[in-house]
């Protein structure tokens, strides 16, 4: 039983990047695939695909490099089952000075944290990307 997915998300993508992987596979959830939109929208990743089974499914990421380096630097989960974090729309955090993004959860979805700035609502932050 895997007790943070996202987590395991994250961890699955920053370890395809250190061994220099196209792609990633994961077990694929709703929330998986919001996060891996952002990341797409974002230009952080090439592209993302569902593939149905049997099971639960599963989420390809296809990474991205660009001038032979990759584009994630680093990537980090804030708020963990044990302990979340959340923010009103005043208070989201800059990542890196500006350079990365945050991951908010929002009561109308998933976005960015300046998106969520500019649609005045607070949430959840799942995790930072830089």
């Amino acid at each position: 039983m895997m007790t943070d997915p996202i987590a395991d998300m994250l961890t699955r993508i920053r370890n395809g990047l250190q061994a220099g992987l196209a792609k990633v596979d994961m077990p694929g959830s709703n929330l998986k695939q919001e996060i891996a939109r952002v990341l797409k929208e974002e230009g952080y990743i090439q592209n993302y695909k569902f593939i149905q089974n049997e099971h639960q499914g599963v989420l390809r990421v296809f990474l991205r490099k660009g001038g032979g380096e990759d584009v994630i630097r680093g990537l980090r989960r804030v708020s963990k089952p044990g302990c979340r974090i959340y923010c009103r729309k005043d208070d989201i955090p800059k990542v890196q000075a500006g350079l990365g993004i945050n991951i908010i959860s929002t009561a109308r979805g998933v976005m960015t944290g300046k998106q969520a700035g500019r649609v005045g609502v607070g949430g959840e932050i799942l995790c930072n990307v830089w």
